[in-house]
């Protein structure tokens, strides 16, 4: 097994009043040479948004945008008509492939915090597609819950490319095994709260570790825990 792990005060961090930013991979005005991506995850940043701001109507193409909220209320606006309002526990999904705009707001009164995760596609040029779901955490304590694949389905979001995303809430004394084919891919874990030991290294909260040649991964929660786990291919 080989591991890099990325602690919560080592990643980049923009602060421009209204928005903070922790990259743990290169994106906008970070660029770290040993952190340009993990595989095919080229972005995890983890925004903070102050009520009454957000991002305006800007263009993707040929990228599979996933967005988790932590917490609070932002709107969705897109050109494929979409007009969504994505609250705590929620996830959407941008499949951008030949091309969409969208605008995103808090609309709450809280400040909201979201996860903004970037996958690059296995398709090129395919149509755009949003989709949107939520994940009640009251409903997922104790197990390991399927947010997005590439399987279509009604239970999460489906994405163009071999990937999983998975949320964990779990309490302290908790143990539990993630096994998937060493072949073509990566593991990589993010604590949201808590603590965690995978594969016998300790993690705390806002740390992430990113695991690849195994084909299994132990994860040990010594306190109560909420994390996310992306499995995705080393290339196309």
């Amino acid at each position: 097994m080989n591991h890099r792990i990325t602690r919560a005060n080592e990643r980049g961090l923009k602060d421009i009043g209204w928005l903070q930013s922790n990259f743990t991979f290169s994106f906008s005005s970070y660029a770290n040479p040993e952190r340009n991506g993990f595989g095919l995850l080229r972005v995890f940043n983890d925004d903070f948004v102050k009520p009454g701001n957000g991002f305006g109507l800007h263009a993707h193409a040929n990228m599979e945008i996933i967005s988790v909220m932590l917490g609070g209320r932002m709107n969705h606006i897109d050109s494929l008509g979409y007009k969504e309002e994505v609250t705590t526990d929620g996830v959407q999904i941008m499949s951008a492939g030949s091309g969409l705009r969208h605008e995103e707001h808090n609309i709450g009164d809280d400040e909201v915090n979201f996860l903004q995760i970037w996958i690059e596609p296995k398709l090129q040029n395919v149509t755009p597609r949003y989709q949107r779901r939520s994940f009640p955490e009251a409903k997922r304590k104790n197990q390991l819950t399927t947010i997005v694949s590439n399987e279509e389905g009604t239970a999460h979001c489906w994405i163009n490319q071999n990937a999983r995303l998975s949320l964990g809430y779990f309490d302290a004394g908790q143990t539990l095994t993630y096994s998937f084919s060493p072949l073509n891919k990566l593991v990589f874990v993010f604590v949201i709260t808590g603590e965690l030991l995978v594969n016998g290294q300790a993690l705390a909260k806002r740390d992430s570790i990113g695991i690849w040649e195994t084909d299994t991964i132990n994860i040990e929660c010594p306190s109560e825990a909420r994390f996310i786990l992306i499995e995705a291919p080393i290339n196309h």
